[in-house]
């Protein structure tokens, strides 16, 4: 298992005096890609200069049609680490499965992708309950349990958000967040303050930038771009994020403006190596 973090020459400059993160991607962001030919995309992610891996519940599963042993050798051999996956909605026995296989091949993290917009706020009060059993799960196998807010849990239902009621209802000691960055900004919020505040509780990010000039309300595309291309600085978001106990970044870019999913990973990570 490749170590957590990495030490980056390259990068050591914006990071001066912490530990510099590993560079990651979310597989979803490649998807067609690892669809058509998962042993080659895997191949480029590592050459590009990727070294952790978070995957998601594709048709394939999440080892892409591997066992867990199978698919963690084959990352390895293209010198890339699996430590997150995002899961398919499941019963609290088949999570536990999933747990096992996971921590069987050392990842650290299962995050629950989606919840989707509830009428009630009593909605996410369930759904915290339900939080801290799977990361009651998790932390008996050796894992971390997190969870990954969209657009929704930042808009107001029955005069709260919904993140505030999540973050409260849910044990800091088995429930961590995944703060994608994107959706903090869009919905205007404070992604430096919810790191603050809730110090140690966001331990992972998904990155991609905001478009400087948004695109119009109910288009099809989100207003997201690479990374050092939109209005998002992100020195400032790995030094908050990094001061306040966030250990795993993930590139995922959702809109892909006349470039291809592989020709934006190449992008973001030279921005990572640039920085």
């Amino acid at each position: 298992m490749l170590a957590a973090l990495s030490a980056s020459p390259v990068m050591a400059g914006a990071f001066t005096g912490r530990v510099v993160p590993a560079r990651g991607i979310q597989l979803y962001m490649v998807k067609e890609d690892m669809e058509r030919d998962p042993i080659g995309t895997l191949k480029l992610l590592g050459a590009m200069g990727y070294t952790q891996l978070e995957s998601y519940g594709s048709d394939k599963g999440i080892f892409w049609g591997k066992s867990p042993a199978e698919f963690k050798k084959l990352a390895n051999g293209f010198g890339l680490s699996l430590v997150s996956t995002h899961y398919n909605p499941c019963n609290l026995v088949d999570f536990e499965k999933l747990t096992v296989q996971a921590a069987g091949i050392g990842m650290k993290y299962l995050v629950c992708p989606w919840l989707g917009p509830q009428k009630s706020v009593d909605a996410f009060k369930v759904f915290a309950d339900d939080f801290n059993k799977r990361g009651a799960i998790c932390h008996r196998h050796g894992l971390r349990f997190g969870y990954h807010p969209h657009d929704y849990p930042y808009k107001p239902v029955d005069g709260q958000l919904p993140i505030d009621v999540l973050l409260a209802g849910t044990d800091k000691a088995l429930v961590d967040f995944q703060m994608d960055v994107y959706y903090a900004v869009t919905e205007g919020a404070d992604p430096y303050a919810y790191m603050r505040q809730h110090k140690g509780r966001f331990k992972l990010a998904h990155l991609r930038d905001v478009l400087k000039q948004r695109l119009p309300a109910g288009s099809q595309e989100e207003s997201a771009c690479d990374m050092g291309e939109g209005i998002i600085d992100f020195k400032k978001f790995f030094a908050t994020g990094l001061d306040t106990g966030m250990r795993y970044f993930f590139v995922e870019q959702s809109r892909f403006f006349h470039e291809t999913p592989l020709q934006s990973a190449r992008k973001n990570v030279a921005y990572l190596k640039g920085m």
